[in-house]
């Protein structure tokens, strides 16, 4: 359950926060995922893919950890 302080009737400020939070959790990709039915197959390739995107970035983590390619600049993050 996600919870938003309000303060001082800053509603903006804590739409801004709840939606942030929302984005981290997976909130609104649940959410669209949702909206419509979902083949079983397309469910299996779309967990496959994640699995991949997720397995392939720990691995470049784990290689930028090493030393063995370079940390990605910050400009390059943004």
């Amino acid at each position: 359950m996600v919870q938003i302080v309000v303060r001082d009737n800053n509603v903006e400020q804590a739409l801004k926060a709840l939606k942030k939070k929302m984005q981290r959790e997976g909130t609104f990709r649940e959410m669209k995922r949702r909206n419509h039915y979902e083949k079983p197959s397309e469910k299996k390739a779309r967990q496959k893919a994640e699995a991949i995107r997720r397995a392939r970035k720990l691995a470049r983590k784990r290689a930028q950890r090493e030393g063995l390619l370079p940390k990605p600049k910050a400009a390059a993050r943004r």
